[in-house]
């Protein structure tokens, strides 16, 4: 049994170094909601020396909100946005002898995208063939696969989720799963769904490298193994 573990990367809020020993795939951060060029190289050769693969987590040109503040930027300039984040970290992580294995929206981009088709076709003409990396159903997940691009869903095993399966917002009562064991177990249970292929965990959230070893822990414990997408 195979699955990913990632988590978000490159933010200057995280300890990189430290989740790069656990996780299986990095979203590195494009300089858009967070990053620079020096932290994407650090991170990438980081992610070869520890064999993990990297992804592309672009956002919207926002790094006062963090990238968390919706915005309504039309589809060609998002298009233009995308491939300038995907194909920044591509030059990075060629130079330090990696490649970027897929693309995953950020923040307030990564929940537009699952209901609006524009913004979500934006992503998709941004990013070129890159696989996606998505909550599924959604709109970016639908489209990418008309496109025959591979998609791979995941699943937050330290978020809270909605009736409708949303995330719960942040900020709201129920947002975040506390406590490192009930995140682990979290992770178990998400883990056994078959249309899971990879679980996120949040490198900002307190204590999110000893969650993240406990999760780690957790599922190799179930008879899973790590595997990069």
């Amino acid at each position: 049994m195979h699955l990913d573990l990632n988590a978000d990367l490159g933010e200057e809020i995280t300890d990189d170094a430290a989740l790069l020993g656990v996780v299986s795939s990095a979203n590195v951060a494009c300089g858009y909601h967070a990053g620079s060029v020096a932290i994407m190289r650090e991170v990438c050769a980081r992610a070869v020396t520890s064999g993990v693969s990297v992804g592309a987590q672009v956002s919207y040109a926002d790094r006062e909100n963090f990238g968390r503040l919706d915005r309504d930027v039309p589809a060609s300039v998002l298009r233009e946005q995308v491939a300038d984040q995907v194909g920044t970290l591509a030059a990075i992580a060629a130079a330090e002898g990696t490649s970027v294995r897929y693309v995953k929206p950020h923040g307030a981009l990564y929940h537009r995208v699952i209901d609006d088709e524009v913004q979500a076709t934006a992503v998709l003409d941004g990013s070129g063939e890159l696989p996606v990396l998505a909550m599924v159903p959604g709109a970016l997940a639908h489209l990418a696969s008309e496109r025959g691009r591979t998609v791979w869903s995941e699943a937050f095993p330290d978020r809270g989720y909605t009736d409708q399966g949303r995330l719960v917002p942040r900020g709201e009562p129920g947002a975040l799963v506390e406590g490192e064991a009930a995140i682990a177990s979290r992770a178990v249970e998400l883990a056994a769904r078959p249309d899971i292929h990879s679980l996120c965990l949040h490198g900002d959230s307190p204590g999110a490298v000893a969650a993240a070893r406990a999760v780690r822990s957790a599922l190799r414990g179930a008879g899973w193994q790590l595997r990069g997408l």
